[in-house]
């Protein structure tokens, strides 16, 4: 089975979205809660995905470079100060150990490299030792390049910028009304303001939602459109996973039908950004995840930022089987023999089969 790469998209990726929304506010509210059919909306949001984004699917690899010591309280974090969660805290890896990370992306299949420190902000001196990294990663692997590490002032912002990074992930997570229950040691305002500084440094932001922090559906509908009047051309949808430590005082309840419907909002409001698959999708989408694809265009492989996740072949393989295909770094045209690269791995295979016959069936 070979995959020609060939897509529609074959050209330099957008800073800014620019295609205006599909559906005001109060059909958003609609689709949210369920008044609306999913499969007519689906099939609404699958001709917008493909017409700006055809059958690909781009694969994000996130390193978590360091982890804990944060002095923020970020309430769905298990980093957050105070936590209490048992997560493994470490200063920033070395710029060498992060480059071998970037190299392991790469060969599991990464479009884009994910960068993201704990912290409030990086001072000056980390701000070079990330733009040192970013320069690195990009002309020696050409591979694209995303940095989450807070808030940022204009001065570093362009300093980043002009070390290669394209990408900048900071979330405004949930609405401005309700962002003071779930964090209380900065602002919306201050996130809002840190998104301003990149993009005018031409830096393209990544910027979503955290889904099932209580939020109300108005809540939801209102950070959609916050984040369609920033131009927002890269969308992490995150449903909330309850790590250990968490402090999200009425966490909901999240049906795989919700989470699709999340997504198909995100892709009619920002026809041309690209809607990402992130955090809680093993769990929270489950056996809807192949259909989210017709709404979203890429996700995360290998894991979150403190939460284990499906591996780089099972995520590829979920893609294909879903009548999708990877889009990776080093461009369109490419053709990969899919079942000679995932052979081995399939259940199927003829090296699995001696296994496959032990097999035992208990009804306990």
């Amino acid at each position: 089975m070979k995959l020609s790469l060939e897509t529609p998209q074959a050209t330099a990726e957008k800073v800014f979205s620019e295609v205006p929304s599909i559906i005001d506010r109060e059909e958003t509210h609609a689709i949210l809660s369920g008044q609306v059919p999913l499969t007519e909306a689906l099939d609404r949001a699958y001709k917008i995905r493909e017409k700006y984004f055809g059958k690909t699917v781009r694969i994000h690899v996130l390193d978590n470079i360091k982890n804990g010591h944060c002095p923020e309280d970020c309430g769905y974090c298990a980093q957050r100060k105070n936590a209490d969660s048992g997560v493994q805290e470490y200063s920033m890896k070395s710029p060498e150990e992060i480059f071998q990370d970037a190299v392991q992306a790469k060969e599991n299949g990464a479009y884009r490299f994910c960068m993201v420190t704990a912290g409030t902000g990086p001072n000056s001196l980390a701000t070079e030792k990330l733009a040192f990294t970013i320069e690195k990663i990009s002309k020696e692997l050409g591979l694209k390049v995303c940095l989450s590490a807070g808030l940022l002032d204009r001065e570093k912002a362009e300093r980043l910028k002009a070390a290669g990074l394209d990408r900048y992930n900071h979330n405004l997570n949930t609405s401005k009304a309700h962002y003071p229950e779930i964090c209380d040691t900065h602002t919306y305002e201050q996130r809002v303001e840190t998104i301003t500084h990149l993009m005018k440094a031409g830096v393209g932001m990544c910027s979503g939602v955290i889904v099932g922090m209580g939020e109300s559906l108005w809540d939801l509908t209102d950070v959609i459109y916050e984040i369609k009047n920033l131009k927002v051309i890269s969308i992490p949808v995150n449903f909330f996973i309850p790590v250990a430590g968490h402090a999200i005082k009425n966490p909901q309840g999240l049906t795989p039908e919700f989470c699709l419907r999340t997504l198909i909002a995100f892709r009619l409001v920002n026809p041309d950004s690209e809607v990402r698959i992130a955090a809680g999708r093993e769990g929270h989408l489950r056996g809807l995840q192949g259909m989210a694809l017709y709404a979203a265009n890429s996700l995360f492989a290998s894991g979150y930022l403190n939460v284990k996740g499906s591996d780089a072949a099972d995520t590829i393989r979920m893609i294909l089987d879903s009548g999708f295909y990877p889009e990776f770094s080093s461009g369109v045209g490419e053709e990969i023999d899919w079942e000679s690269a995932l052979g081995k791995d399939h259940p199927y295979a003829p090296e699995n089969f001696p296994e496959l016959y032990k097999y035992r069936k208990s009804l306990k």
